[in-house]
């Protein structure tokens, strides 16, 4: 979570987001799931510290123009939003897990249309169930988050269909790792690797798992 958002929650509450009541069955074979949480970088960034996770490459969701770049989407006119996709083993780490870790401290979900310092459409925070026990998991688990009390404000995370997932550019990938003395990674995205580390420490892991 950036930093400037930390007031809006119970100091005490970590993790913040509670575990899911109902746990993701998943099969064998590594899976897929698609979060979109504001600048990609520092979702990426979260994910690419999970045990389990293979693979996070950051990309565009969502919208109508295809093929989209950056400039592109940074307009909001093209209706994508900034939006990852993680390869991971259900094995080792379960999509109910990777709904805990987004919302304890990757995007808050009662955002509209921004996170951290950026406000647009294209920063919405949305789940993109690739399959129907996606989608039941990720309905159940935000009726979860609006009972729970924990937000003050209304929960405005949304679930979209899928549409085509698009690679951004290749300087998007392994950002934070590639420039981890970038001043927008030190302000916003760092502060949420040493959250995931110290509120999850049985799943996060030093490494970071490259797309």
């Amino acid at each position: 979570m950036a930093l400037a958002l930390i007031g809006a929650r119970p100091a005490a509450a970590e993790p913040y987001a509670p575990a899911a009541r109902v746990v993701a069955d998943e099969g064998p074979g590594l899976q897929t799931a698609l979060f979109a949480g504001g600048c990609f970088w520092g979702i990426e960034a979260v994910f690419s510290h999970v045990r389990g996770v293979q693979s996070v490459v950051s990309g565009y969701h969502g919208g109508t123009v295809r093929a989209p770049g950056y400039e592109d989407v940074s307009s909001g006119r093209t209706g994508h939003a900034e939006t990852v996709r993680v390869r991971y083993d259900p094995r080792v780490v379960r999509y109910d897990q990777l709904l805990r870790v987004f919302f304890s401290v990757g995007a808050d979900p009662t955002l509209l249309n921004r996170q951290g310092p950026d406000v647009g459409t294209q920063y919405r925070s949305a789940l993109i169930p690739l399959n129907e026990a996606q989608r039941r998991m990720a309905q159940a688990y935000l009726a979860q988050l609006g009972q729970s009390g924990l937000w003050q404000n209304p929960i405005v995370t949304r679930i979209e269909p899928y549409r085509t997932f698009y690679p951004a550019e290749a300087y998007h990938q392994d950002f934070a790792a590639e420039n981890p003395l970038h001043g927008y990674i030190r302000r916003w995205d760092a502060p949420k690797i040493e959250a995931l580390k110290r509120q999850f420490p049985q799943l996060y892991k030093s490494a970071f798992t490259r797309g």
